[in-house]
């Protein structure tokens, strides 16, 4: 990565790889078609920013920071974690989890159709080119921001020949695992890829769905990535090797890194304070992590890699956290432009600092999407 001797850069495009809106939207109603400040003064009196944080996420914002493509993420919980009356997007049973993530498609939906002016479903690489081609239009101040759907653990799929109705749908990228599934291990619950996930992946291959490994153990992802022939991405995870002390299969190990990189995926690099600096614990002052913290996972993985292509943004904002668990510089998904100058002082070039804010995201899904509907 050659270093240069300029200090400013041109804002890139951001994209942003994981954003639970649909969870939020079901749980809280949260308009994110609003301001954060709106959002955060409708809340004030209620018991939402006990629960979730106060959000960091707002259309406003969206276009103040450039973020032009988000991956919007379907999420269920599975019941055995749910905590409160309040957890309405949680599921017993293949069913339930079924119902909770096609209805949380449906208010996506339901937000393009109401919003089209403000968000745009993008299925297809004709849908990214008509929101790219929005944003490089100088002449206009307010621009659509691109949605690409993301299923967070496969529950909601029945039986793997499901897939195709998904597709149909417009999801475009799934992921096995949140915690343990009938896929394979996940997040606290080691394990191996089931008979029933290597099915789920060939049904998958066979349409062409980007796989996302992120919460699937470390054995279940090293298994998906030596024999899933399509793109493969870690949406929202940071590397273990700069967690010293956290000890779980929630974080990528060098091994899996490297696979990764080698299948040439992209990383998503999570804004969670608790990733970033494992002795901050939730209810810390947020002081003590800074964007140094996520720069420095950012650079681990570059430099594993040799380069600046396999790194980017998954912030997982709004998801179970909120502006009290992030790097004390972020009020908002707007200052993710904040990181710019710094990867630049750390010497990255203009080119290096674009490909990690948005451009490796868009090349993975041009290689990805299909070209139309």
């Amino acid at each position: 990565m050659p270093m240069e001797d300029e200090k400013t850069i041109i804002t890139p495009l951001i994209v942003d790889a994981h954003e639970d809106l649909a969870w939020n939207m079901m749980n809280f109603n949260r308009d994110y078609t609003l301001s954060a400040a709106e959002i955060r003064q409708r809340e004030q009196s209620s018991q939402v920013p006990n629960l979730n944080g106060d959000t960091l996420l707002g259309w406003p914002e969206y276009q103040r920071g450039r973020v032009a493509i988000v991956f919007g993420v379907l999420f269920g919980l599975p019941i055995r974690f749910k905590l409160a009356d309040w957890e309405t997007q949680s599921y017993a049973t293949t069913e339930q989890a079924h119902k909770i993530y096609r209805k949380q498609f449906d208010r996506f939906q339901k937000l393009v159709d109401e919003s089209p002016d403000k968000f745009h479903l993008v299925e297809t690489k004709k849908d990214l080119g008509e929101v790219l081609n929005d944003w490089e239009n100088d002449q206009k101040t307010d621009h659509p921001v691109g949605l690409v759907t993301l299923m967070e653990g496969a529950e909601g799929i029945r039986q793997p020949k499901e897939v195709e109705e998904w597709w149909e749908l417009g999801v475009r990228i799934i992921g096995l695992a949140w915690s343990g599934t009938r896929f394979c291990g996940g997040t606290n619950a080691p394990g191996p890829l089931t008979k029933e996930g290597y099915q789920l992946l060939e049904s998958m291959a066979d349409i062409g769905f980007t796989l996302d490994i992120t919460h699937m153990d470390s054995l279940a992802a090293l298994q998906a990535l030596d024999i899933y022939p399509k793109g493969i991405i870690a949406s929202h995870s940071n590397a273990l090797g700069r967690l010293k002390g956290m000890e779980i299969n929630r974080h990528l190990p060098d091994t899996v890194i490297r696979r990764l990189i080698e299948r040439d995926g992209v990383i998503g690099v999570v804004l969670f304070n608790g990733f970033l600096e494992p002795r901050w614990k939730k209810g810390d002052n947020r002081l003590s992590v800074t964007l140094q913290h996520i720069v420095a996972q950012i650079d681990y993985i570059c430099q594993m890699a040799g380069d600046a292509r396999h790194v980017g943004i998954g912030s997982d904002f709004d998801g179970g956290f909120g502006l009290q668990a992030v790097p004390n510089e972020i009020d908002t998904v707007a200052d993710l432009q904040k990181l710019a100058p710094i990867l630049l002082e750390k010497g990255y070039s203009t080119e290096d600092v674009a490909d990690i804010l948005g451009g490796n995201w868009l090349r993975h899904l041009r290689q990805i999407l299909p070209e139309a509907l």
